[in-house]
């Protein structure tokens, strides 16, 4: 007969010694060290959940080491990650109480194995070693496509409730108290509601992501090709939020406020809206209300066949091109500033001249700037 190798007799006498454990036991000696584990004292899962995982992990360590069968950690390693993401334990605590595993491991074997058994020991260090990794990174992998799982749900359930918003019939007054609740926004304070479409979307995104990361609460929806965002109103100087709001200013943009919260915000979106479709190809800046609505009003006007100062167009064709730029200019600049001493310091005359020339054009035109109903038809058209 021909002699034992060294091999065999290796595993033979390793697996007599892990025979000799128990996954109970085991799971008792893992449970005294976890408490020294962060976020586990007290533990967030009950105990008895954590002993019933315990020797499911250590009957398949237990198995693993002595058939060498990774296959073995799958249904255990898939519960611990499972259920410990589900509790909302972190990843970083976690893999710290699996790795206790090979500690409790280790020293069971240390206690059952005879001197002789010192080199037998040394040998098979790296296969516990590795057992608990393999077992660790199956964990880490379950966690992980279940924190994934537990995401998308809960973005699920807050994108419900932020298209509740905008169907019809509006939810009533307890029911916006509830939904701001669930979306951790009070439902009454005003909020800021920006809007983007198409080849401006990107950069919308970009700074929703770099608001979310310092902190800021911002939600979104698509109304058709327009990705609405919408978050608290900026009241405190240098804040997350008035950082956020300071930004917005600079990307292309429809931005309206709903004054009473959650109940404006489908009404403010419309407007936001329909400011992000009045941005022209030249505008680098965010269309608010104060900006826009001259524009919202000649385009309005426009599209249902009403070109607003088109009489206006044709009475200074009469003029010579220098006397014509010289005159909408003069009106231009009183039409921003409302005084006539401003005016002419800014286009650099005299204010009797820059008067004569504002007479000039309400002659020529029959619309004269200083009477502001007629002044808000150049205000629409030239907008």
């Amino acid at each position: 007969m021909p002699p034992e190798s060294p091999d065999t007799a290796d595993h033979e006498r390793w697996c007599a010694l892990v025979d000799r454990l128990d996954a109970r036991v085991l799971a008792d000696r893992f449970t005294t060290l976890l408490r020294a584990v962060p976020d586990y004292d007290p533990p967030p899962v009950p105990m008895t959940e954590i002993l019933r995982t315990g020797k499911l992990t250590f009957a398949a360590l237990l198995n693993r080491l002595r058939s060498e069968d990774v296959e073995e950690f799958l249904p255990a390693a898939r519960e611990v990650g499972v259920t410990r993401a589900r509790a909302g334990i972190p990843i970083t605590s976690l893999m710290t109480a699996i790795r206790l595993d090979f500690t409790v491991l280790w020293h069971a074997i240390a206690e059952v194995a005879s001197p002789e058994d010192a080199a037998l020991l040394v040998r098979r260090a790296g296969v516990v070693l590795a057992a608990v990794d393999e077992y660790a990174g199956q964990a880490q992998s379950a966690y992980m496509s279940e924190l994934h799982r537990i995401r998308e749900e809960a973005s699920s359930v807050r994108q419900g409730l932020i298209a509740r918003l905008f169907q019809s019939p509006s939810p009533t007054e307890v029911q916006l108290a509830q939904i701001g609740e669930d979306l951790e926004l009070p439902h009454d304070e005003p909020l800021l509601v920006v809007a983007a479409i198409g080849d401006d979307i990107p950069a919308l995104r970009v700074l929703i992501a770099e608001g979310e990361r310092a902190g800021t609460t911002i939600l979104t929806h698509h109304l058709g090709d327009t990705l609405i965002a919408f978050t608290r109103s900026a009241h405190y100087p240098g804040s997350r939020l008035e950082t956020f709001s300071r930004g917005i200013v600079d990307h292309r943009v429809g931005v309206f406020e709903a004054p009473r919260g959650l109940e404006d915000v489908h009404e403010s979106a419309t407007t936001a809206r329909v400011l992000a479709q009045a941005l022209g190809p030249d505008d680098a800046h965010a269309m608010t209300w104060q900006r826009g609505w001259a524009r919202v009003a000649h385009e309005h006007l426009a599209h249902a066949g009403h070109p607003v100062i088109a009489d206006v167009d044709r009475a200074l064709d009469n003029c010579g091109e220098a006397e014509r730029e010289r005159l909408t200019d003069a009106v231009r600049d009183y039409l921003v500033t409302g005084s006539v001493s401003a005016s002419a310091a800014r286009l650099y005359c005299h204010r009797n001249t820059l008067t004569n020339r504002l007479g000039r054009f309400a002659k020529l035109t029959g619309i004269d700037p200083f009477i502001p109903q007629q002044a808000a038809r150049l205000v629409v058209g030239w907008a």
